[in-house]
């Protein structure tokens, strides 16, 4: 059986983030597309930041967080970005170009997280959870 992977039909693995997708550009959230998600997965979760804001704003930057229930994808709870808003808050770097994770992971548990979670409530749920975890990466220039 082929690996979990997520992928993007918007921008390749390590290539550029078109300016639509930037925060400032349009904000429109970029389709994510999961491949070969385990049998035994019962949610996942999707975290995307910037480890490049460390140096520019002291923290690793939180774009976006949700999760779903594999049985119902169309119920999507997502979580709270560094923006202090709920969903998908696209990049934005202060400085220079950065590269941001998008970061999906396949747990064996149902999550009861409310809409607007933090990153690290997210983070404690899946402790001990994560069955597999895959990520793709894009960079983002100003």
């Amino acid at each position: 059986m082929s690996e979990f992977s997520i992928t993007s039909p918007d921008f390749e693995e390590g290539g550029e983030i078109p300016k639509k997708f930037g925060y400032k550009h349009g904000n429109e959230t970029p389709c994510i597309e999961l491949h070969n998600v385990p049998e035994n997965v019962l949610t996942v979760a999707l975290i995307m930041d910037d480890p490049d804001a460390m140096a520019a704003v002291g923290k690793v930057w939180v774009h976006w967080l949700q999760y779903h229930d594999v049985n119902d994808i169309t119920t999507t709870i997502s979580g709270r970005t560094d923006f202090d808003e709920i969903g998908y808050g696209g990049p934005a770097p202060p400085d220079k170009r950065h590269t941001y994770v998008f970061k999906a992971y396949a747990l064996d548990t149902m999550l009861h997280l409310k809409e607007g979670f933090s990153k690290q409530e997210l983070e404690d749920a899946m402790q001990d959870h994560i069955i597999t975890e895959t990520k793709l990466t894009g960079t983002f220039a100003p």
